[in-house]
């Protein structure tokens, strides 16, 4: 069983930073995501990680401006936000898969979630 719990949420205005954390707990040698939900909206995918040996991939919308990286000494992963929009408004929800070899993309193969963190830009 996997525990995940993310922070680093809040309320900033158009072109800030931001850092989003997820701490997991448990057996964490799994594949790591990121995934919004905006009011009104389907869950989108946003960026994901491998286990090991680096790799992410991460929606068209927020490349270049989103990293995600990952401590597995600390159970960890981040996503630093920069140059926030006001359509980055949304829940962020970190997710792990148990995939050790590939980055996961799909929510479905997703096998824990956490609470989710809100992220409020505005204009």
């Amino acid at each position: 069983q996997v525990q995940l719990v993310e922070s680093g949420g809040g309320l900033v205005q158009a072109g800030d930073s931001l850092r989003l954390s997820c701490a997991a707990s448990g057996r964490t040698a799994y594949a790591m995501g990121w995934f919004r939900q905006a009011p009104g909206k389907e869950r989108e995918f946003v960026a994901a990680i491998r286990w090991s040996g680096g790799g992410t991939v991460y929606a068209d919308s927020v490349k270049a401006r989103f990293t995600m990286s990952r401590d597995n000494a600390k159970n960890t992963v981040f996503l630093q936000m920069n140059s926030l929009k006001p359509e980055d408004t949304a829940v962020y929800y970190c997710a792990a898969a148990r995939v050790f070899n590939r980055i996961v993309v799909v929510a479905a193969e997703y096998d824990y979630w956490g609470q989710g963190t809100q992220v409020t830009v505005s204009s």
